[in-house]
């Protein structure tokens, strides 16, 4: 597995993790403390902030889950991937995005986040 697709789905499964202790630790792990996240929704930075945003995104879809549809496409420090939100087991997801992030030692340095289909 390539460290693009390690740190991919990592960043998954802090978004998955409902534990708001275990989801730090992750969030330790995964990003940089000085870390910064933008999409539509909002900006934040820090472990804190990433923290924060991922609580109030649980909170919004509770009971849903994030996915990789497929592998991340990568070069040098910088990817991009394909995301999908909805029921564990349904065919059509209710969210889709594509997020862009910048690597640093194998963490998480920046989240650039764009939605392509959100629920009405």
């Amino acid at each position: 597995m390539s460290d693009i697709q390690r740190v991919a789905e990592q960043y998954i499964a802090v978004w998955n993790e409902t534990d708001a202790d275990k989801r730090r630790a992750l969030i330790a792990e995964v990003f940089t403390e000085d870390a910064a996240y933008t999409d539509p929704l909002g900006a934040v930075t820090g472990h804190d902030g990433v923290d924060g945003f991922i609580a109030g995104a649980q909170a919004q879809f509770a009971g849903l889950e994030f996915s990789l549809p497929s592998a991340p496409d990568a070069h040098h420090d910088i990817a991009r991937f394909q995301w999908h939100l909805g029921p564990a087991d349904a065919e059509e997801p209710l969210a889709i995005g594509f997020d862009v992030i910048t690597v640093e030692d194998g963490r998480i340095k920046q989240v650039l986040g764009f939605l392509d289909k959100m629920p009405g």
